[in-house]
């Protein structure tokens, strides 16, 4: 096969037969064939409507739509054994076939096309679509609708079972969390994947920790947990510390800025402070980042009348409820997209902690309730107790 030449190479051997060079001259300066150069200028001639034929752009394209039938074809052999290899397993009838029919013929393909391939019969089908919908498929149809809503209210983030949560207590309707899962699954309708497990970190404690990893509470107030997280803006970062309840996994206090210092986290307590006013005893409990062990969050902890408590340094399991709430945040918010400015990003995280997190989130812990709905209801608990 004759070696290729480079556009270029043959651009400036035309050039130069078209300045009065001869043919044969300048074919044997340049090293090539006569013919050759020949079949270049008279290609040459075509592309520039001198000549009647083909164009160079033409026969690319030729080239292009041939290869491109030759990858169809033998896609099209792979999926007629891949189907007929499967088919021979399990068998998929007309009553798994006619709804992807249905499908697919709504982007445009011939029935008949779909039933071949399919291996339906087109009466069949005909048959199917004249059928009258069914009790089921109405409710299915009912509830899809209804999944797609809670859904799209969650930004996407619920999978089937915080979906049949909402259903089952939010608007009691009886359903199956199978069946939500199945109908989730046909809408193409997915939750995001939960974080990814920390491992146990090796680490030396140089601090009292009340906590020892004993979150769970019975009481709102009893021990709060708090950290800070950064995120990256076109700006530069976005720093937001929290404190959450430990009874109730609600977000009691937050502060947002473009620094972490000590003045971030002590306005987070300090929002907390204000809107709980705990009683004396409960526990603030932190890991060891050098703003949460300075004076100023230290003495607004004890002038509360609570007590300070630290987790082993660089232990993230320590205070894995935070870290928990952290890794919700990241994946159902920070990581969606890329931000722009530091105040875009900033009243996205008010949104989602004020707006999302705590008054429509379900949580699994707390049997699929708000934070905001179960600190309320156990509120009025232990009001009338």
């Amino acid at each position: 096969m004759p070696r290729p030449y480079p556009p270029e190479f043959r651009a400036r051997a035309i050039a130069l037969v078209r300045e009065g060079r001869q043919v044969t001259q300048t074919a044997a300066h340049l090293g090539i064939h006569e013919v050759t150069l020949h079949s270049w200028l008279r290609q040459d001639d075509i592309d520039y409507g001198r000549r009647p034929g083909r164009s160079t752009s033409e026969d690319a394209e030729l080239r292009a739509a041939r290869r491109r039938i030759r990858q169809l074809e033998q896609e099209l052999k792979i999926v007629k054994l891949a189907s007929k290899w499967l088919s021979e397993e399990e068998r998929v009838g007309p009553k798994r076939a006619h709804p992807v029919i249905d499908r697919l013929v709504d982007t445009g393909a011939p029935v008949e096309t779909c039933c071949r391939l399919l291996g339906v019969s087109r009466q069949g089908y005909y048959r199917y679509r004249k059928r009258p919908t069914s009790a089921t498929q109405l409710r299915r149809q009912w509830l899809t609708g209804l999944i797609r809503e809670i859904h799209t209210a969650s930004r996407g983030t619920y999978g089937y079972r915080r979906i049949h949560a909402e259903l089952t207590i939010g608007m009691e309707i009886p359903c199956s969390s199978r069946l939500i899962s199945v109908l989730m699954t046909r809408g193409a309708m997915y939750g995001l994947p939960g974080p990814t497990r920390v491992k146990r970190l090796k680490g030396v404690a140089t601090a009292d920790d009340l906590v020892h990893r004993k979150f769970h509470r019975l009481s709102p107030n009893e021990l709060w947990v708090t950290d800070i997280t950064e995120h990256p803006t076109r700006e530069g970062k976005v720093f937001c510390a929290a404190v959450l309840d430990a009874c109730s996994r609600k977000i009691v206090g937050w502060a947002i800025d473009s620094k972490q210092d000590s003045t971030l986290v002590v306005n987070a307590l300090d929002m907390a402070l204000r809107a709980r006013k705990p009683a004396p005893g409960g526990i603030v409990h932190a890991d060891h980042g050098v703003q949460f062990t300075s004076w100023a969050f230290t003495q607004k902890i004890r002038s509360a009348g609570l007590l300070p408590s630290f987790g082993t340094v660089g232990d993230a399991l320590d205070n894995a409820m935070m870290e928990s709430f952290w890794s919700s945040m990241q994946i159902e918010l920070l990581n969606r997209k890329k931000w722009r400015t530091r105040i875009e990003l900033a009243n996205a995280i008010f949104e989602y902690i004020e707006v999302f997190y705590n008054r429509r989130r379900r949580h699994s812990s707390l049997g699929y309730q708000t934070p905001t709905d179960f600190d309320l209801a156990l509120s009025k608990q232990l009001t009338s107790a």
